[in-house]
């Protein structure tokens, strides 16, 4: 089974799945190894991390799917990311797709916001018609290698044109070839509720910590009906948190050495090592890189035996 078989799979089972965001590697392992099931590369924490600029459409196809492969080939999980507008028009888009699908990426959302886009739960965006959006669709579900990599429509109509818009928008973008819809910053539990009584297709909700969206547990997502769930900002969210206040601590104290034990976050030299898999990776090199013995033969020596 493909990975993205087996994402379309989750993403179609009865439970709600949940896509915690990844915006590198590391990050990915740490959604891995916590027991998750898929991982999803933010747009926003990708533009935050690699670029030190906010999610306004800077990060370009080449540095995401450098970011996408070097994420999925970290993790042994299926792999969605944000894919925003396309990078341009249905063309771009087509070429995007490609270049996500070979770094490894099982599926993407595509918005129907101008580019460069915004990031949705921000004000100004602006968007495209639906059918310059339908030919978009039309251009990725061509453009895909795989028929399981899952095309996640967006649409951010609700804020400049209203949700009875936005649904019928997203009617029309399941019609051209979507396999998900992600309606972009409903404001209400019924709208949330409203929007999966009227779409017949699987749905994505976006958590992100003050956004527009309610901000629901897991278990009040899957009662509505949604079928998985993104969180963008909550990787990089936390790490921008405990950056501050280390650096704060060696600023003011002269050291970390009390840090970490006064925010309960002591974490062993081993341990963190161990999260990118120190261990896995020494005992390959000992099996497979060649060091010169006593003698300078260079002999190699292999599990163990010369």
């Amino acid at each position: 089974m493909s990975r993205a078989k087996q994402f379309k799979d989750l993403m179609n089972a009865p439970e709600l799945l949940v896509v915690p965001s990844a915006y590198d590697a590391l990050s990915a392992k740490v959604i891995e190894q916590a027991g998750f099931s898929a991982v999803h590369m933010t747009g926003s924490g990708t533009s935050a991390s690699m670029l030190g600029l906010p999610d306004l459409g800077f990060a370009t196809i080449t540095e995401m799917a450098w970011n996408a492969k070097n994420i999925t080939l970290a993790v042994d999980l299926p792999v969605i990311m944000d894919i925003d507008a396309g990078y341009g028009n249905a063309m771009n888009t087509w070429r995007c797709v490609r270049e996500f699908e070979r770094a490894g990426i099982v599926g993407g959302h595509l918005e129907d916001q101008v580019v460069p886009k915004r990031c949705g739960h921000l004000e100004g965006k602006r968007l495209i018609s639906a059918k310059e959006m339908v030919g978009k669709i039309a251009a990725a579900v061509e453009a895909r290698e795989d028929p399981d990599w899952v095309l996640i429509a967006r649409t951010d109509a609700r804020e400049k044109l209203g949700l009875d818009e936005a649904i019928r928008r997203s009617r029309e973008y399941v019609a051209a070839g979507a396999d998900c819809i992600f309606l972009e910053a409903m404001l209400t539990v019924d709208e949330m509720k409203r929007v999966r009584d009227e779409i017949d297709a699987p749905l994505l909700a976006n958590m992100v910590e003050g956004g527009k969206t309610p901000w629901l547990t897991t278990k009040e997502l899957e009662a509505i009906g949604y079928n998985l769930a993104i969180y963008p900002l909550s990787g990089w969210y936390a790490a921008t948190a405990i950056l501050r206040k280390t650096f704060a601590a060696l600023r003011d104290e002269g050291t970390t050495q009390n840090f970490w034990d006064r925010h309960g976050l002591k974490m062993t030299f081993d341990e963190l090592f161990e999260v990118f898999e120190y261990s896995k990776i020494s005992e390959l090199e000992r099996r497979f890189v060649v060091r010169d013995d006593d003698n300078g033969t260079g002999d190699v020596v292999r599990d163990g035996k010369d």
